[in-house]
């Protein structure tokens, strides 16, 4: 395929996906960038995500990473999911931060692949290193052409 059309690709997978995506709608996260292997997502810290110490809790940030994740290994319309992930909090991110998770491929061979994650705040200071690791499954996001 062309650039323009593994473009295509990868959005349509993203709408497609999104369409189906509840937890990220109800949490606000958007989708702001998708192409062959990568994705952005974005997300603000919101009242019910803080902690006992008054920080983010750290499960949302990993929610908001592994949606950038799923987003990036879903750009190829073959149905992917994750087969594990670490996660490294660097800094805390507070009530109103509003947090950028940009997933990158990293290497994609067969059915498998490794993607990385960097979440940070809207001011460009790193919260969260965060590596997924994938599997391809049967099917497809798009369905017949």
């Amino acid at each position: 395929m062309s650039e323009g059309a593994d473009m295509e690709v990868a959005r349509r997978c993203a709408e497609a996906m999104y369409a189906a995506d509840r937890a990220s709608a109800h949490l606000g996260i958007r989708i702001d960038d998708v192409g062959p292997g990568r994705a952005t997502a974005r997300m603000t810290v919101t009242e019910t995500m803080i902690n006992g110490h008054d920080i983010c809790h750290g499960g949302y940030i990993v929610l908001l990473a592994d949606t950038a994740f799923a987003f990036a290994c879903n750009t190829y319309d073959r149905r992917t999911v994750a087969v594990g992930c670490d996660v490294s909090f660097v800094e805390p991110a507070r009530r109103g931060d509003a947090l950028v998770a940009v997933a990158d491929e990293r290497v994609r061979r067969g059915r498998s692949g490794i993607y990385d994650v960097t979440v940070t705040r809207d001011d460009g200071e790193v919260i969260a290193e965060f590596r997924g690791r994938s599997r391809t499954v049967a099917g497809t996001l798009l369905g017949p052409s």
